[in-house]
């Protein structure tokens, strides 16, 4: 149904407009399926994930997919996080135009002193706050939405300050309407985005990777444990699948199970560091290379 980016500087409230936000939505006719995609899900330390860029970046990478994956037009997903990039911004935008549903950003506006007093007071009662260092940090490189932009439209706008948040709040009032309104041919007020091709193109290339990363690896693992049966259990040394890929190595024999536990994980691994990055290789010989090289290095005999 809809992606809602809630953004605003740390200690702005967001975290309570979501959930003022998902409260109003409770209350609509049709109940909608709401959900919020937070920091906290993750159980992360938000001190260690903001204190250097590469954490800072994982996060966003973690989130976006988690979104992605969680996107349909049965549901409205709400993202309660900094989201202070526009890039990022941006890219949440794409997957929303992708899944072909209604987007818009709530920006928590909140001067930066009455922000670091609160993050202050957090710190008195709970403990959990930002670190001051982070918090300067954090306030310097927000970048305020701007409706002007098709990433930060329609943008609505709350000042947790200086009129609190309710979900009988004007801007979240005016906000569940947009994202639950009925539309038809005649609705100009409601904009649902469409996919293009080139972002369908993108998530079938993305899909079509994921598909040959599973079925290479899963091909070298059965050259491997039918190796080892010929090799009466012993260790696999000097197996070449193709002259174009490295040869395998192996220090020991390794049991069906742990070369199991061997694969998830190096499925799992490529699926993370694509995240914030390409996607893993769309062709057989280079997955198998990659993944005969993760083996080398886990089990390999140097």
């Amino acid at each position: 149904m809809a992606l809602v980016v809630i953004c605003g500087q740390p200690c702005s409230g967001k975290s309570m407009a979501a959930q003022c936000l998902s409260e109003a939505l409770k209350d609509v006719e049709s109940k909608p399926n709401v959900r919020i995609i937070d920091e906290t899900s993750f159980h992360l330390d938000r001190n260690q994930t903001y204190a250097e860029m590469t954490s800072e970046k994982n996060l966003r990478g973690v989130l976006r997919s988690e979104v992605d994956r969680s996107l349909s037009k049965d549901n409205i997903i709400i993202v309660d996080s900094l989201n202070s990039i526009k890039g990022y911004r941006y890219e949440l935008w794409c997957l929303a135009r992708a899944a072909g549903i209604r987007h818009c950003v709530l920006h928590c506006d909140v001067e930066e002193t009455h922000c670091r007093n609160w993050n202050k007071e957090r710190r008195e009662k709970s403990g959990i706050s930002y670190d001051d260092p982070i918090f300067d940090d954090l306030v310097r490189r927000f970048e305020r939405p701007d409706s002007r932009n098709r990433w930060d439209s329609p943008l609505y706008e709350i000042w947790p300050f200086k009129e609190g948040i309710e979900k009988s709040s004007p801007a979240i009032i005016d906000l569940v309407s947009y994202i639950t309104k009925k539309v038809d041919s005649k609705t100009k007020d409601v904009k649902i985005l469409q996919p293009t091709i080139a972002t369908q193109s993108a998530r079938f290339s993305e899909a079509n990777s994921l598909y040959e990363m599973d079925r290479a690896t899963q091909e070298v693992a059965s050259a491997i444990v039918e190796a080892q049966s010929l090799a009466m259990g012993g260790p696999v040394t000097g197996l070449s699948l193709s002259p174009e890929l490295p040869t395998i190595n192996m220090s020991r024999s390794v049991g069906l199970p742990e070369l199991r536990r061997l694969r998830k994980t190096f499925l799992k691994l490529t699926g993370q560091s694509s995240l914030s990055g390409p996607p893993p290789p769309s062709d057989a010989d280079s997955a198998k290379r990659m993944f005969i090289d993760y083996l080398n290095r886990e089990i390999g005999s140097g």
